[in-house]
């Protein structure tokens, strides 16, 4: 029965671990499925992490590379979007090494209170305009800021998390995000000037 035929019949379509295991096997197509499912998504925390389009295209593909180097060796242990968005963050990080971007050191214990930009506790349940309006403004955030910014307040990672993603101090990621959160306000209020009131 041909892939089409499998949909047509109504057949449920194969899981992401059936996939990885015929890709790690040389089944090209199957690979090929995988990219067709997931490239939006990893773009996309590329893109967030980047701030950067053409940088993002790059390294999407540089993910893809290595997804197919290592695919062998996803066990199913996890979920494989957990598993390729481990992949995609390992892969951001690294290009982030390689162009020497540097968290700044604080001497603060980062026990800064948190301070989450009104309406961005939850990005992805925000409306699309706003949606935009954060991207836009995560994408002029200073290299650091932005990578810690996204991991935790996006990507739902926790502080130790983080330093060890980063090799920092807890309190580095902290403060950090918490630079990060104060220049976000800062940019959404740019973005957004209260509008004037309408004259007498």
């Amino acid at each position: 029965m041909t892939e089409a035929e499998k949909v047509e019949a109504g057949t449920p379509q194969e899981s992401d671990f059936e996939l990885a295991q015929r890709a790690a096997r040389g089944d090209a197509q199957a690979f090929e499925r995988l990219y067709e499912r997931h490239n939006r998504r990893v773009y996309s925390l590329c893109l967030r992490m980047t701030g950067n389009t053409s940088e993002a295209e790059d390294l999407m593909q540089e993910v893809f590379i290595q997804l197919f180097r290592k695919i062998g060796s996803f066990r199913g242990e996890s979920a494989f979007t957990t598993w390729l968005h481990r992949l995609t963050v390992n892969q951001v990080l690294m290009h982030f090494r390689k162009r020497g971007v540097r968290l700044e050191q604080t001497t603060e214990d980062g026990e800064t209170p948190v301070q989450i930009v009104k309406g961005t506790e939850n990005p992805n349940a925000m409306p699309i305009v706003d949606r935009i309006a954060l991207d836009k403004a995560i994408a002029q955030l200073p290299p650091g800021y932005r990578t810690v910014f996204v991991l935790h307040d996006i990507e739902g990672h926790e502080h130790e998390e983080i330093a060890r993603m980063l090799g920092c101090s807890v309190g580095t990621s902290k403060s950090q995000l918490h630079k990060a959160r104060m220049r976000l306000r800062e940019l959404l209020r740019q973005q957004n000037p209260p509008k004037n009131r309408s004259r007498e």
